[in-house]
């Protein structure tokens, strides 16, 4: 039960305590001014009723007037006690009073100021509100305003009255210029879009303006010009063409957005014919194929608009004659900007770069069937581009110029183009060397053959200061003397229309100059054997020969050489001796094969054999190793045709020794069957031995399968379980891992399949020789088991038809010819079986046997 106490003072006797104030009413009568003390009962009596609470901080106030704490928490609770109430209840005015009692001492605490300000917007009180906040501005610093700005603009676009909030905008642009865009939108919001446009293009002209969205200078301008383009009749402060024509000459890739602006300026004003002429000049002066393209279609567009709006209007009034020449002369005019659309877009590309002849060549075709703007482009291409800034050839267009009055037939006139042509400064010699050629073309056409001779001599006659041909630092007047192109055609010119000696001339005077090809040699030479001079001919061959080096020199050689042996034959083989000698010489591997069997061919055919014997040996040394083998077929098949097969012999041997291993494998398979056909069986034995050193068995089986096939027609059990031997040796000798082996093992074997542990039980560890050895003692067991028994047919294998006798007595012959093999270190292997070979059992014939008694 709550006992309440009434006090009587003599200076507040409507006090009301109660007895749990009493601790807290005794600490304030100690502490009056301690805020701590106020702020503890403050917060004792949040739950008690709202007068005695307001009671409460206005006694705390009346002692502490400064404490922005108590002023706070009251502005506060005033506040939220008329949070729900109607703005119309007088409450609302006693908390008015309470702020304005509480800024005589806090007004230079914004945020009380914001609080005041936001609960006199809630009010719907605009002026008062207005004023406030003015009168924050002008209490607080002008550090603290940027505080109160953004709840005080806020507030001017929360209603509409533009005019209040356009001269705060512009105060608050005074302490913060770089807001000038939100006052921007602002003003196009409100639709006072000329101070918008002038604000913007204040905002374009300072250069050290940031954009707080982040937008460009290009982007205001964009803005700004989209702003004043679309809105003609609003924006009257501003000189639209000549803002739009500053950002042309300032934005120069983007020429196409504003001059579609700027058109579209004039269209929304109503001045069509202004728009035309500004599309027109756009055309002309733009330089990207964007920018052209941009501004063709704005220009499209807006003809076919204005043709639609004629013709909406000319349907609603009723058709009049001369609505019907207006809109036809629309239609055409709209029809001739379409096929004028590739010339336009060439326009563009030449003021991109004029030097470009590919470009000029277009333009001329486009203009396909009006000879005089033809000639006027001809004309101004070859006074506009510049031979050493040119793209693509120069000459071309003084040639096509030419053609063109040839086609017409008016020679003369071109005649005098392509003579300007030769005094032009051209780059390269090429293109003033092509221009004299045409000149000899364009006589040849009209069977002016005499003329053709005296312009090519004339090109091709000495200046009065000579230059290299490469001599940048003097024209090519003074250097095309040196112009193979212009000599070859003269040459040809003078082969067909001159003398012989006028022909050898020109020729000798190419070899002269040294810019002569091969070819010109090889021309040169044929020239003179056509006319029965073949030693000046070969003479000729030795002038081209002593120009070129290697490999350009390969061509005369070869036909020197081909056309020398035609000539003499055997008469001169001294003489074609040496100059083989002189071409081999220094001669590369690659070109040498030709010319080794040109020159063996001349020995086995007016020489001696044994010379070319030599020659194809030393061919095997010279040519390239990817050569070699071609060369040694060559070698031996001409071996055994002059010397017979025997003589081949140390060919095969020299071949297996410098060849690649695939090579000499076949090498020395081709040598062990010659020694087979030879009846040689020992020496094709061991032939197939010395080659089984570099055949791996798991790539080469076709190598071991030739050579068992050689000891079944041709071994016994001794040579097959030596063949066996030799293969396990080798195979191990390329093989490295454990289960590499063991996997091979049961390839070969076939029918086992498993694994190592399958092949040696409780052994997996076992050396690798040792499972290889215990599988063929296996394999030899099984074999052993098969045999039939040797009563049955004492002779296995037979050498040939020979008799008993002659078998014998071959057997203790030592063959003087017999490759002799080291013996193998391992003799236990000898005794293995073969590794499942199929033994042939042949009948002997009975003269074998002579007068036994058969079984």
């Amino acid at each position: 039960m709550v006992v309440m106490a009434r006090q009587s003072r003599p200076e507040r006797p409507d006090l009301v305590f109660e007895e749990e104030d009493l601790p807290y009413e005794e600490e304030i009568m100690r502490n009056q001014f301690s805020v701590k003390c106020w702020l503890r009962y403050i917060e004792f009596k949040q739950g008690a009723p709202k007068p005695r609470l307001n009671q409460l901080y206005e006694r705390a106030l009346k002692l502490l007037p400064c404490s922005y704490k108590l002023w706070y928490r009251y502005l506060k609770a005033r506040r939220a006690q008329v949070k729900h109430r109607c703005v119309t209840d007088p409450a609302y005015e006693d908390v008015n009073n309470c702020h304005e009692r509480a800024f005589v001492f806090m007004h230079k605490m914004p945020r009380l100021w914001l609080d005041y300000c936001q609960f006199l917007m809630d009010q719907g009180r605009i002026t008062h509100t207005r004023r406030t906040f003015d009168r924050a501005l002008r209490a607080l610093p002008i550090t603290q305003h940027s505080r109160i700005w953004p709840l005080y603009l806020r507030f001017l676009r929360s209603h509409p009255l533009p005019e209040t909030a356009v001269r705060g905008y512009r105060r608050f642009l005074k302490l913060s210029p770089e807001s000038a865009e939100e006052y921007i939108e602002y003003l196009k919001s409100s639709d006072r879009l000329d101070e918008a446009a002038q604000r913007l293009a204040t905002v374009v002209n300072d250069e050290r303006f940031v954009s707080k969205a982040g937008k460009s200078n290009y982007q205001l301008w964009h803005e700004l010009c989209d702003l004043i383009s679309r809105n003609p009749d609003k924006v009257q402060s501003l000189s639209v063409d000549a803002i739009i024509r500053g950002g042309l000459t300032r934005f120069t890739d983007q020429l196409g957005k504003l001059w579609c602006s700027l058109a579209d300026y004039y269209i929304r004003s109503g001045h069509f014919e202004k728009a035309r002429d500004v599309y027109e000049e756009a055309i002309r002066t733009v330089m990207t194929v964007r920018d052209f393209t941009q501004v063709f279609d704005s220009y499209a567009q807006f003809e076919e608009s204005m043709i639609a709006a004629k013709m909406e209007t000319a349907s609603e009034l009723g058709r009049e004659e001369e609505d019907d020449v207006d809109l036809e002369l629309r239609l055409a005019r709209f029809e001739q900007l379409i096929s004028r659309r590739p010339l336009l877009l060439n326009s563009v590309l030449l003021r991109q770069n004029p030097h470009h002849v590919h470009e000029w060549h277009k333009r001329v075709a486009l203009h396909q069937g009006r000879p005089r703007e033809i000639i006027n482009t001809y004309t101004e291409a070859v006074q506009t581009v510049d031979p050493f800034k040119a793209t693509g050839k120069p000459h071309t267009l003084w040639v096509a110029f030419a053609k063109f009055y040839e086609d017409n037939g008016q020679l003369d006139d071109a005649r005098i183009i392509l003579e300007k042509a030769t005094k032009v400064s051209f780059k390269q010699v090429d293109d003033l060397a092509s221009v004299w050629c045409e000149c000899g073309e364009l006589e040849l056409r009209h069977e002016n053959y005499d003329q053709a001779l005296r312009l090519l001599r004339k090109a091709t006659a000495l200046p009065a200061r000579r230059a290299e041909y490469f001599d940048g630092s003097e024209p090519v007047q003074n250097r095309v003397y040196k112009s193979l192109k212009v000599w070859s055609m003269l040459a040809d010119l003078e082969e067909s229309l001159g003398t012989f000696q006028s022909t050898k001339a020109v020729y000798d005077r190419i070899l002269d100059l040294r810019i002569a090809t091969p070819q010109i040699v090889i021309n040169y030479a044929m020239f003179l054997e056509e006319h029965k001079y073949f030693e000046e001919s070969f003479k000729a061959y030795e002038r081209g020969i002593s120009l070129f080096k290697w490999p350009n020199v390969s061509d005369i050689w070869s036909t020197y050489l081909t056309k020398f042996i035609a000539r003499y034959g055997g008469r001169k083989l001294e003489r074609a001796r040496d100059l083989f000698e002189q071409a081999l010489d220094g001669c590369p591997p690659k070109y040498a094969k030709t010319l080794y069997l040109l020159y063996a061919q001349l020995e086995e055919e007016w020489g001696l054999a044994r010379h070319a014997m030599a020659v194809y040996e030393r061919a095997t040394r010279a040519v390239e190793p990817a050569q070699q083998y071609d060369m040694f077929n060559i070698y031996i098949k001409r071996a055994a045709e002059i010397y017979g097969v025997t003589h081949t012999r140390s060919i095969y041997q020299k071949a297996i020794e410098v060849l690649s291993d695939e090579h000499a494998r076949e090498m020395c398979l081709r040598f062990a069957d010659m020694e087979c056909k030879l009846g040689e069986i020992d020496r094709a034995r061991a032939i197939y031995s010395f080659c089984s050193q570099i055949c791996d068995p798991r790539t080469t089986g076709a190598f071991w399968q030739t050579w068992k096939d050689f000891e079944v027609r041709h071994g016994n059990e001794d040579t097959i379980r030596e063949m066996l031997r030799i293969r396990r040796s080798v195979q191990a000798t390329y093989n490295t891992q454990v289960n590499f082996m063991a996997s091979q093992m049961l390839k070969v074997s076939g029918s086992a399949t498993g694994t190592v542990s399958d092949l040696a039980p409780g052994q997996s560890g076992m050396d690798d020789m040792k499972l290889l050895e215990q599988r063929a003692e296996q394999l030899a067991a099984e074999a052993e088991r098969d045999q039939p028994s040797r009563a049955q047919s004492k002779i296995l294998f037979v050498r040939s038809d020979a008799s008993r006798e002659e078998l014998a007595e071959l057997a203790q012959q030592a063959n003087p010819e017999e490759i002799e093999l080291g013996e193998d270190e391992d003799e236990d292997e000898m005794d293995l079986e073969p590794n499942e070979v199929r033994l042939e059992q042949q009948s002997v014939p009975a003269a074998v046997f002579g007068s036994l008694k058969e079984d």
